[in-house]
């Protein structure tokens, strides 16, 4: 009973962490962006620093009309948005903060677990495109599809050279074979990750398929209230979500210089919070890629180095063993 008791706790756990951890890089990047780019508007609502303009923000999502085109195909449409959120729910559960089992549940293939459950993320913006029954939305999901073909693969590559590394696909056994000088020799791969991940949550500059001057907003054109704000959760929950494994395969996770045991979750949120940042602020700082720029680069760049970082890999591991 007591290992089913500490097995709910700790999903109850990643549940509160769901909920709320999205929210509140929603509000920091109001900030962020507010800051760098001169924004008076978020800075205001409710006055103190605009501390109310997440609140306000669910308000206006709230107060919606819910529409669904008439031709689109009802159900689907409706489903969609739940199929782009819930995937991260099922992510972080694998994702440890902490030693001594501190993870809503271990998997001894816990990188090919995440990896997959993120991919079926993208299946949300491919429903909502085509139920939508319209050209933009349809057209905003044939790119996303052709974005998860290209940048799925350098994820894999370099998450299976971490996982060389370490010689166990168990993120908590990633981190657990860490070392530091590790930081330095699997950067390219880190760098490589991060990159393809930002991809594949099509942030900028990697937001082709919701190019407002373009194709309006993409798969999620027809969407209103709430059921649009669960796209907009989907999105914040995926940063949480790609910076928090970044930080367990590159980063080492709970390893810090000050007793890791006690202050590890520390060591892990710290890093997760500071690649949320980064994620933020790409999207002030560079202007979206044409669609044969964004192709290009994954398929020019990222799997080439990806590939370079597994040859690596395999040649460290021969010359340690």
């Amino acid at each position: 009973m007591s290992d089913t008791l500490a097995l709910v706790l700790r999903l109850l756990a990643v549940f509160v962490v769901f909920l709320v951890f999205p929210l509140v890089i929603g509000q920091t990047e109001h900030k962020v962006m507010a800051h760098m780019q001169g924004r008076l508007g978020p800075m205001y609502a409710g006055g103190f620093h605009g501390w109310a303009q997440l609140v306000a923000d669910g308000v206006k999502f709230v107060q919606k009309e819910d529409v669904v085109p008439a031709g689109a195909d009802r159900r689907i449409f409706q489903l969609a948005p739940a199929v782009a959120l819930l995937p991260y729910l099922l992510v972080m559960v694998a994702i440890p903060v902490g030693p001594h089992n501190a993870v809503g549940q271990a998997l001894d293939a816990g990188v090919f677990y995440v990896l997959a459950v993120m991919g079926v993320g993208v299946l949300g913006s491919l429903m909502a495109g085509w139920a939508s029954a319209n050209k933009f939305s349809l057209l905003g999901g044939v790119r996303t599809a052709a974005q998860l073909l290209a940048y799925e693969l350098p994820m894999l590559l370099t998450a299976a050279s971490v996982a060389m590394a370490a010689g166990t696909l168990s993120l908590p056994g990633i981190l657990d074979a860490f070392h530091w000088w590790w930081v330095p020799w699997q950067l390219v791969g880190g760098v490589v990750f991060f990159v393809a991940g930002l991809a594949e949550l099509q942030r900028p500059p990697f937001d082709m398929p919701v190019a407002d001057s373009e194709i309006i907003f993409g798969a999620y054109t027809e969407y209103t209230g709430l059921r649009f704000a669960f796209f907009l959760l989907a999105e914040y929950a995926g940063i949480v979500v790609l910076s928090a494994l970044t930080t367990v395969l590159f980063l080492g996770g709970w390893h810090g210089p000050f007793g890791a045991d006690g202050l590890g979750w520390v060591w892990t949120l710290v890093k997760t919070v500071a690649l949320c940042f980064v994620v933020i602020w790409l999207r002030v700082t560079y202007p979206r890629l044409r669609e044969d720029q964004l192709q290009k680069l994954a398929w020019t760049v990222l799997i080439p180095l990806a590939l370079a970082q597994i040859a690596l890999t395999g040649v460290v591991k021969v010359v340690i063993s």
